[in-house]
């Protein structure tokens, strides 16, 4: 118990590690764009609320607060942001003057240091590899639940999906080319897919389901209801089982049951679900051997349906791959702009709800780091978050980079800078209305926690048939 209880705690201290240096890479551009422009810079605090140390060196109050939520720079010459980074001193009507071109290049630094921050982890990522699952790179149907949209288009196990809505496609999960992020972006009544089978291209059109909401979960989006093929390898078998009794072992991979050929270990537990006292003659294959075992499910104890007693990892073997950097920063960019599209088209099931937010990443990131390959894992998710977060800051909105950007652009036409009582509206307005954002996406990303928490699968997760 106290070994497990430490190991959460290393875990939460590399998610807070990973997470504040984010956002203080970020904010250390803005801070040295600004000594080098020139610009007034009244602070620069690493995390938020009362400082627990603070000191004053060349007129900058450099601080450590006590809420671990990123940083800050405090430049009173910008537009005023005093709701985030509290009251200024300085008497803004005093200030020298500074030009656009100046606060442009201080509100550009801060995403272009985020992208190379993803750079450098991309750069990481490229020497050590990412690992991934044969769940998410495959593009072959593993398993059909029954009557749902798929199966009533006439999609098949084993099917190899060479589009979806148009988009050729690579991959079953993810953003770029997958399957999966082609049906939720889809926004058609019917889906078209194009399948090889057979040596034959088959082309249908699928009608999405959209499962029933819940109050306090997101809103589901588009599915059709097949999951990806993977190996059917046993990882464990249950001691005083069927399965035991039968000679299994770990490593065993199910090729078939009853005649008939598997492409995922789903179609095995879906099966034993719908014929819980039937006998079932498993075809296995044990390094170069092959032969046959016959199997009959048992209500094991503690338990209440049938099962052999066997279990594996439903995402199927690992492997790892070296993509260039270059590549994972064009990926991140493009998946960004595409989630962007996808929010802002009226069409779209996604919505700003489907968006995480800080406690969102925060979770995702402790997902991450539970896992095995939990570093190589989190440093690869760090490349997508630099590049979303260097994208949506330059969103023209006032608060963000963006707004600063298009504040300087305005004050370049008009050859004065906005008034500044003005500036004060707009910006906490802007401020409120961001903050209250947050608010509404962590009472979803709290959600999720507790989903998982109780081990609720969400819309797409793999179906509880699929522990035999």
């Amino acid at each position: 118990m106290f070994l497990h209880a430490l190991r959460i705690l290393f875990i939460l201290l590399e998610v807070v590690l990973l997470f504040n240096l984010l956002i203080v890479v970020h904010e250390l551009g803005h801070f040295l764009a600004a000594r080098w422009r020139g610009l007034v810079i009244e602070k620069f605090g690493i995390w938020f609320g009362k400082p627990i140390w603070k000191k004053k060196i060349n007129g900058v109050e450099y601080s450590l607060g006590t809420l671990p939520l990123g940083g800050f720079v405090a430049l009173p010459q910008l537009a005023p942001m005093d709701i985030i980074e509290g009251e200024t001193d300085a008497d803004r009507a005093k200030l020298p003057p500074v030009s656009a071109l100046d606060k442009i290049i201080v509100a550009v630094a801060g995403p272009l240091f985020s992208l190379l921050l993803a750079l450098v982890f991309a750069a990481i990522v490229w020497g050590i590899g990412h690992p991934v699952s044969e769940a998410d790179i495959t593009t072959v149907i593993g398993y059909v639940e029954k009557n749902s949209p798929a199966e009533k288009a006439g999609l098949e196990a084993g099917d190899k999906i060479l589009s979806v809505d148009g988009n050729r496609v690579t991959r079953f999960s993810g953003m770029n080319n997958s399957i999966t992020w082609n049906v939720i972006r889809s926004e058609g009544d019917t889906i078209p897919f194009v399948v090889a089978r057979n040596g034959r291209r088959i082309k249908t059109e699928v009608t999405p389901y959209i499962a029933p909401s819940s109050g306090w979960r997101r809103k589901s989006v588009r599915q059709v209801l097949i999951y990806p093929a993977t190996t059917p390898m046993i990882d464990q078998v249950q001691a005083k089982t069927p399965a035991a009794a039968a000679g299994l072992k770990h490593g065993d991979i199910i090729k078939g049951f009853n005649g008939e050929e598997i492409y995922s270990p789903i179609a095995l537990g879906a099966y034993i679900e719908q014929h819980p006292a039937q006998p079932i003659t498993l075809e296995v294959r044990r390094g170069q051997q092959s032969f046959n075992v016959s199997v009959k499910p048992e209500v094991l104890p503690n338990e209440k349906t049938p099962r052999i007693g066997i279990a594996w990892d439903s995402s199927g073997r690992m492997s790892i791959t070296h993509p260039n950097p270059i590549e994972q920063v064009y990926n991140s960019v493009t998946s960004t702009i595409d989630t962007i599209g996808a929010v802002a088209s009226p069409k779209s099931d996604v919505k700003l709800q489907h968006l995480s937010g800080p406690l969102g990443i925060f979770h995702i990131y402790y997902l991450l780091f539970e896992n095995e390959w939990g570093w190589q894992l989190a440093l690869w998710f760090s490349v997508i978050l630099n590049v979303n977060l260097a994208i949506l800051n330059l969103l023209p909105i006032p608060v963000l980079d963006g707004g600063h950007i298009l504040l300087a652009l305005v004050e370049a036409v008009r050859r004065k800078p906005v008034n500044i009582r003005v500036l004060e509206v707009v910006q906490t307005a802007c401020a409120v209305l961001i903050i209250g954002y947050i608010c509404y996406i962590s009472f979803f990303d709290v959600g999720d926690w507790l989903g998982a928490k109780r081990q609720e699968p969400p819309p797409s997760a793999t179906p509880q048939a699929a522990r035999p």
